[in-house]
């Protein structure tokens, strides 16, 4: 498998752009175990980083490892090539990560007011398969900011992207890095919402749906080739969070997991390593 680290670490990241102590980065931990026909990822602990400091060192850990990583790791071609921006996938992102944060807006804007309704945003080819919302949107949620907080220091940090073909094709790299998207797994086992990050609307009904998408994620019913094994105690944690981000980072674990079974991480034969893909998302036919 083209740039599969070596050892089994897989690790689960749900990226927010404004890390704090009450709503930190979080990292869910574990190994990917058991026989060739049944897979097993084992859940053994979720990490908060509460600071983009603790996430700079967070990444410079020593591996082997293998991350899911819940923002996107670039923006449209159709939208790059139209503003002018580098179409070189390294350079894009320290040009995109550099850029103030008024004059992407600004750039976002422009594109949306010219196109018609219903038609506002760019996507890249994976947006509509997973279900995500497009790369350039900067509210609710805003995943512009998430990828231009993120995926510089990724870059830095000197983690492989198979995706975008970094480093080049048939080189074993020790930190590989994978986008992930949690809701596309989510909604293979339960297509009602799951989380909210406003106390008032955790409810019954909500934790409910947690409880139903870990079962299918145990049973490995979820659309995935790895099922998962958690102890109870970290069971009952994920389907108590409200906020949805032990869950969120259990799966993109889970996607990771998934892609490292896969001829080339299961990436499409006619990737476009600009707008790269995003992991256990199948290409579309």
């Amino acid at each position: 498998m083209s740039g599969r680290p070596a050892g089994d670490r897989v690790l689960g990241i749900d990226f927010t752009s404004a890390p704090r102590p009450r709503k930190p980065i979080t990292v869910a931990v574990g190994d990917l175990t058991g026989r060739s026909r049944d897979p097993v990822y084992r859940l053994e602990t979720v990490r908060p980083l509460e600071s983009f400091a603790a996430f700079e060192a967070f990444l410079r850990e020593p591996g082997p490892w293998l991350g899911g990583f819940d923002l996107p790791f670039s923006q449209p071609r159709t939208l790059i090539e139209h503003e002018g921006w580098p179409t070189d996938w390294g350079r894009f992102v320290e040009f995109y990560c550099a850029e103030p944060r008024d004059a992407l807006r600004d750039c976002f804007r422009r594109w949306c007011n010219g196109r018609p309704t219903g038609d506002k945003f760019a996507w890249r080819a994976t947006d509509k398969p997973a279900g995500s919302s497009p790369a350039m949107r900067w509210t609710n949620p805003p995943v512009a900011w998430m990828m231009q907080a993120g995926i510089g220091r990724m870059l830095a940090a000197g983690l492989a992207f198979p995706a975008h073909w970094v480093p080049q094709r048939g080189r074993v790299a020790p930190r590989v890095a994978l986008e992930a998207y949690p809701g596309f797994t989510a909604r293979q086992a339960c297509r009602r919402s799951y989380k909210s990050d406003t106390p008032a609307a955790q409810t019954p009904e909500r934790r409910a749906n947690r409880q139903t998408i870990l079962k299918a994620l145990e049973a490995g019913t979820a659309g995935l080739a790895v099922r998962l094994e958690a102890t109870a105690g970290w069971t009952r944690r994920l389907i108590d969070d409200g906020g949805g981000d032990l869950l969120d980072a259990v799966i993109c674990s889970l996607q990771a997991a998934h892609a490292s079974r896969q001829p080339d991480y299961g990436l499409p034969h006619d990737l476009d390593p600009l707008e790269g893909w995003i992991a256990s998302v199948p290409p579309p036919a």
